[in-house]
């Protein structure tokens, strides 16, 4: 079954209310002053059930002036207009008004209902059609099928249901009920002993009673009491059905029209937005920079301020991007339609498209943003998510951070970022938790950096194994996560790009430095050690030229690499065959006695006490023997 929503727009007086009533058998007018007065001030909502079996929600929009913010917060959802002129009058202001913001907003099928037609003759009919159609003409509307009726007698009603169902049938197409669920708020209040519920048009996804959903762009969760679709309970509603949702841990005084209902994290709130803007034909007025605006998009009006990116001056017919500075946060996705009204005096001046829902602050006519814009604007949701990828080139996105940003569903994103993946696009590192991406273009860019840093320190360090990891991190990539880090390190290498010693860094081809210097100094230090024995030598004692000294600490590293000879304690070094030997005859000893002292070790290895002492505790670092009891006592470890 299709789920679908029928909306009415017009001028004011034209008979939209009646025409809902007639079709539906309610009145659509909630409030006593409609009533009194006679015209539909805010939205009024109902159904009527279709020959084909499916149930079509139908919003009534107020028609006056004044509640043009109104009519637009109505439209948001919408499969099919209904555009009612009075055959009476025929096209008045409010009617090009009303065309114009559903061609602003994206409304595709339309019907153009011709009421009151008990009013004219027939020869009146045939002229205010024939106006019609010229009005229409290289509109949206321009091949809507016209239906002539009379709310008021009935005439002509039962063709119009039938054209209503066979459009609904054959042309509507049906809502994404797989992806994100959002629902923009249109109404709010409170009944005792519920608490608060919101109304609106689910837009895309499904609620299912229980859901826990945020409230943007207030940033509060709440828990899905219940759900009403046409004035019955639901366990959940799917996308194009007008919905009634009671909200648990929220006050009505904390929510209005505009807020927005979707999954926690899906979306991220701006005050920012960058637009494709289209200023109508029939606007008498030039979009210049730093114009205030007033903005309708979703059910949310807001003030903002435009800044002109690519031109001076958007005039009557022109298009151009610009970036909206909003003076209150939203949450909206790419490719949500919007209203600009001028702010004094309101009137609709034009409208669009939202190209980026979350960017940084632009300077006007920069070019490398015009072109983003121009790709955002004819690309898929695969090139968005590249370009979000390729702008944060060092401080790398998550897939869920994707997600939230492009308020796409999470099952939508892995899918493009595998496309990404495969086709060489992307880089994923995978964490426990998240899945990082990396463009392509930013990583060749960042290795090209790491490599020339990597062999100016070689020339400059020619006796160290290389960079430390660490440094290299820090240096060109602190923003990036250390775990993350380690996987780049781990791609590097497995590209040939680099090696790592331990926690060294070097360019593929690099080997550490054995010249003359490095024989002469590592002969040195070998001797000197060799022959103290187990006396130790101490290293800051060892007498070396004063050429051979600025590479000593170096040379002495690579030894210590390579196992040549260890560290015993604080600047104490010994040939690594010595404390192996040492370590034998220590095990020999304890499987002789439970128990050996330092003055034992003293006496095994023939040295002094001040020696035995770093011999003992080497052994303790080890773990061949621990410390029990008095201080020099040692057990097997």
């Amino acid at each position: 079954m299709k789920h679908v929503i029928i909306g009415t727009a017009g001028h004011i007086d034209h008979g939209k209310t009646t025409l809902i009533r007639a079709l539906t058998g309610r009145n659509t007018d909630r409030w006593e002053e409609e009533q009194k007065r006679g015209i539909t001030i805010d939205l009024g909502f109902t159904w009527f059930d279709l020959p084909s079996g499916d149930r079509a929600g139908i919003i009534d929009v107020p028609g006056h002036e004044k509640f043009i913010n109104n009519m637009v917060a109505g439209v948001v959802g919408m499969d099919l207009v209904m555009l009612v002129i009075a055959a009476d009058e025929g096209v008045m202001p409010q009617t090009r008004e009303h065309m114009d913001i559903l061609g602003l907003l994206g409304i595709q099928k339309s019907i153009i209902v011709l009421n009151k037609c008990d009013l004219v003759d027939e020869e009146w009919l045939e002229l205010v059609e024939e106006e019609v159609r010229e009005e229409l003409e290289g509109t949206f509307l321009e091949h809507a099928p016209v239906m002539k009726v009379s709310a008021a007698t009935g005439q002509g009603l039962d063709a119009l249901v039938q054209e209503i169902d066979h459009m609904m049938q054959d042309e509507v197409e049906e809502k994404d009920i797989t992806t994100i669920p959002r629902l923009p708020v249109d109404r709010v209040f409170s009944l005792s002993g519920f608490g608060t519920i919101i109304t609106g048009t689910l837009l895309s996804g499904t609620i299912t009673k229980e859901d826990t959903l945020e409230i943007y762009p207030i940033g509060k969760t709440s828990k899905i009491r219940s759900i009403q679709v046409h004035g019955e309970d639901q366990e959940c509603c799917y996308a194009g059905q007008r919905v009634a949702i009671n909200l648990s841990n929220v006050k009505k005084r904390e929510l209005s029209r505009g807020c927005v209902l979707a999954p926690p994290n899906s979306m991220k709130n701006t005050d920012l937005l960058d637009v494709k803007v289209n200023i109508l034909k029939s606007s008498m007025r030039v979009l210049t920079n730093h114009t205030r605006l007033h903005l309708f998009t979703g059910t949310s009006e807001i003030l903002c301020r435009a800044v002109l990116l690519d031109k001076e001056e958007i005039g009557p017919g022109e298009s151009g991007y610009v970036q909206l500075r909003l003076e209150e946060e939203i949450a909206l996705r790419r490719g949500d339609k919007f209203v600009i009204r001028f702010y004094s005096p309101m009137e609709t001046i034009g409208g669009g498209v939202v190209l980026e829902p979350n960017p940084v602050i632009h300077r006007r006519f920069q070019e490398p943003v015009i072109e983003d814009l121009k790709r955002k604007e004819s690309g898929s949701s695969i090139d968005v998510i590249e370009l979000r990828v390729r702008e944060h080139g060092e401080d790398l996105l998550t897939q869920a951070e994707v997600a939230r940003l492009t308020a796409m569903s999470p099952e939508e994103v892995a899918e493009d970022v595998q496309t990404l993946k495969d086709s060489g696009v992307i880089l994923t590192f995978a964490t426990r938790k998240d899945l990082y991406l990396w463009h392509v273009g930013s990583e060749k860019l960042m290795r090209q950096k790491i490599l020339e840093a990597l062999k100016q320190y070689e020339e400059k360090y020619p006796y160290r194994y290389g960079m430390k990891k660490a440094e290299v991190q820090v240096t060109y990539l602190k923003k990036m996560k250390p775990v993350v880090f380690d996987h780049y390190v781990e791609y590097l290498e497995q590209e040939g790009a680099l090696k790592r010693m331990e926690e060294y860094l070097c360019t593929a081809d690099y080997e550490v430095r054995k010249d003359t210097v490095y024989d002469r100094v590592s002969a040195k230090i070998l001797d000197t050690v060799r022959k103290a024995g187990y006396d130790f030598a101490r290293y800051s004692d060892i007498a070396f030229g004063e050429k051979d000294k600025a590479v000593a600490d170096d040379i002495l590293n690579i030894l210590l690499e390579e196992k040549r000879i260890v560290k015993v304690s604080d600047d104490l070094y010994t040939l690594t065959e010595y404390m192996e030997k040492a370590k034998t005859m220590i095990q020999e000893e304890l499987k002789k006695r439970e128990v050996i002292t330092t003055a034992e070790v003293r006496d095994l290895f023939q040295t002094s006490r001040k020696s035995a002492k770093p011999i003992i505790e080497y052994m303790d670092s080890i773990k061949v023997t621990k410390r029990v009891g008095a201080e020099s006592e040692r057990v097997a470890y």
